[in-house]
């Protein structure tokens, strides 16, 4: 069985449309901010009738996201986004199921269920917050604090090892998976529409700026004067090249990445890596920068492949079940064919 969304290109909507009644809480500046528009924005083009959608939450400031959406939405417990949002998929296929989750909430009391989520490959979209802190509960370290992080709950620094998310989705066998930022907008709105369009889990790690507990996370990546040197844009089938000039690229030696200066005449654009979204190999690859000091960001998608999604095969194994021993009767199977005399 092939379980499709239902789309509504007859309605036209605008992002004014997507906007709730509830005044926004966040904090002024918050990146969440941005992320909320470039989704309002963005919807309207993706022809997904409205009651069609719903936004799942945990909790943290990102959990406030339903409230903001004028759209179907649960706001639930902490960790457990994933867990509601598969069964509302699994209960209706032909809804848009959109999770949102903070690093904190996605990825410590959460992060179990994401591993499962990503590895059943649920048709479901799910946005991850990553501003490497706690945000909501004041200035504790998250599972994605750096190494040494001063916070609150580690006055001394963090000696946990931070988690590389876009790793840990490809480990756990994820099928789309991408990284935006909070500001540039126009990336991210690209890149919620290639995650609507993935048929499966799609996971699209968000850099978000936390201006009050932890202002400039991001700031290399996101800023203007020093993106360019240090953010590399994906492109499939275009080669890995980066810098303000487009003088910087990415090549191999032997199974190392390393970064080359287009303009010292010892390498050239013929050299370089060429981005392949289907390569799991490469986008492992990929996502290993984050471990490697001086190597750029990769921003884009680092996979996007094809497999059957669970609920597909829910369904089918229900249909062939149905077709083989009938409906059934659920009183016949409370009752059960086994019975006890108490004397």
């Amino acid at each position: 069985m092939e379980v499709k969304q239902e789309t509504n290109t007859a309605v036209t909507y605008t992002a004014k449309d997507f906007a709730s009644d509830q005044d926004v809480r966040w904090c002024p500046g918050c990146g969440d901010y941005s992320i909320l528009a470039q989704v309002q924005r963005s919807l309207p083009a993706l022809g997904i009738k409205k009651e069609n959608l719903v936004f799942v939450a945990g909790i943290g400031c990102s959990s406030r996201f339903p409230y903001y959406m004028n759209t179907y939405g649960f706001h639930t417990i902490h960790g457990r986004a994933t867990t509601v949002a598969t069964g509302v998929k699994c209960a209706n296929p032909d809804l848009s199921v959109w999770i949102v989750a903070g690093d904190g909430d996605l990825l410590s009391i959460g992060g179990n269920h994401f591993l499962h989520i990503l590895r059943r490959n649920l048709d479901v979209n799910l946005l991850l917050f990553n501003n490497r802190i706690y945000g909501l509960t004041k200035g504790q370290y998250s599972p994605t604090s750096e190494l040494g992080k001063i916070t609150k709950s580690s006055p001394y620094g963090t000696i946990d090892n931070p988690l590389n998310p876009v790793s840990l989705a490809l480990g756990a066998n994820g099928t789309f998976i991408a990284r935006s930022m909070d500001r540039d907008p126009k990336h991210l709105q690209d890149m919620i529409k290639r995650v609507s369009e993935h048929k499966g889990t799609s996971f699209l790690e968000i850099f978000q700026n936390c201006n009050i507990f932890n202002d400039g996370a991001f700031f290399l990546y996101t800023e203007k004067d020093t993106r360019p040197d240090n953010v590399i844009y994906l492109e499939h089938g275009k080669p890995l090249v980066f810098g303000a000039n487009k003088d910087k690229g990415i090549k191999l030696d032997g199974f190392t990445p390393v970064i080359v200066d287009l303009n010292d005449g010892n390498s050239s654009i013929n050299d370089l890596l060429i981005h392949d979204e289907k390569s799991r190999d490469l986008a492992f690859l990929l996502s290993s920068f984050a471990d490697r000091p001086g190597y750029p960001a990769p921003v884009g998608v680092f996979l996007d492949i094809e497999r059957p999604t669970y609920e597909s095969q829910l369904y089918s194994q229900i249909e062939s079940a149905t077709a083989k021993k009938g409906k059934g009767d659920l009183d016949d199977i409370l009752k059960g064919t086994t019975t006890w005399t108490i004397a």
